[in-house]
């Protein structure tokens, strides 16, 4: 298995509907999961710090878990079927004395959409796990190392680069018109006005 982060929600370009992307501890691969708004709005609110005064259904869940004296140890995201991740949601027993620290050690496993699974991970805090085939199948390379070298050269481009280089650059590529609009000019053609 592969400890996963939340590394951010992104739109869909071609549909507007939201992703939500995990990533690898590397920073190489990184898995999208396709969701709805609504279960895009339960995660992000997972992230809001303090949280609405009258709860979610995730907040509502977390209380319902610690009532029950419940924790939610961690979510495995195990599967794909039917192009849905599937996942769990891995439960302990708290039996903690007020002396002790001790934990049951019984993990109860509750099946759940992954997109709720992580709505619970995020409020509380606890790890994401995926299993590596689902990593492999899923997954889309980051390649951080080429976004860093880019970043590099662009610095050292501004860093070597004068104003009026970087003007004569812009001029060349047709970046910047030669001949500004100037509003006191009254030999200038001055835009029409619709």
């Amino acid at each position: 298995m592969v400890e996963m982060t939340v590394a951010g929600l992104a739109l869909d370009a071609s549909n507007r509907s939201p992703i939500v992307l995990l990533r690898d501890p590397s920073g190489h691969r990184q898995v999208p999961i396709w969701i709805d708004h609504a279960q895009a709005h339960n995660i992000m609110a997972g992230f809001k710090q303090p949280h609405p005064s009258k709860p979610l259904t995730h907040d509502l869940i977390i209380s319902l878990l610690n009532a029950g004296n419940l924790l939610l140890e961690r979510i495995i995201i195990h599967g794909i079927q039917d192009n849905s991740f599937q996942a769990v949601l891995k439960l302990r027993f708290n039996h903690s004395d007020e002396g002790t620290k001790e934990k049951s050690s019984d993990l109860i496993e509750i099946e759940a959409r992954s997109s709720d699974a992580l709505a619970l991970a995020v409020r509380t805090k606890c790890s994401i796990w995926m299993m590596e085939k689902v990593v492999a199948e899923a997954s889309i390379p980051v390649d951080e190392e080429a976004d860093e070298e880019d970043q590099d050269e662009f610095r050292r481009f501004l860093d070597d680069v004068s104003p009026a280089d970087l003007i004569r650059h812009l001029k060349k590529s047709d970046q910047i018109n030669e001949q500004p609009f100037d509003k006191n000019d009254s030999d200038s053609e001055s835009p029409k006005q619709n």
